[in-house]
């Protein structure tokens, strides 16, 4: 894994802040689905995924960017928080991970 370097640039951070799960996801994850059966209630492009990550699996329901942990009762939005949730990484950690994943 690469090193922080420092300071992240406001560009760096909305890019993160803005990327849908369904492309974080995947290079983030051992292992991850999306549940074609499900049909959505509220919004019709929430999606269910079946996540692997550091052991554990995961129930996440996905908006874009927002995600929703279904089983820690737990949310928040953007790669990072996303990062920071599945890997169990403090916000450096979850940054150096994210430069590494998204060339």
């Amino acid at each position: 894994m690469l090193a922080y370097k420092g300071r992240v640039r406001d560009e760096e951070l909305e890019r993160y802040r803005t990327i849908d799960c369904a492309i974080a996801l995947p290079l983030l994850t051992e292992y991850c689905k999306a549940d074609s059966s499900f049909v959505a209630i509220k919004n019709s492009h929430t999606h269910r995924w079946y996540v692997e990550a550091m052991g554990c699996h995961v129930e996440l329901l996905t908006t874009g960017p927002k995600w929703f942990d279904t089983r820690a009762n737990r949310g928040g939005g953007g790669a990072i928080d996303l990062t920071v949730h599945l890997l169990r990484l403090d916000f450096k950690q979850a940054i150096t991970k994210l430069r590494e994943v998204l060339v």
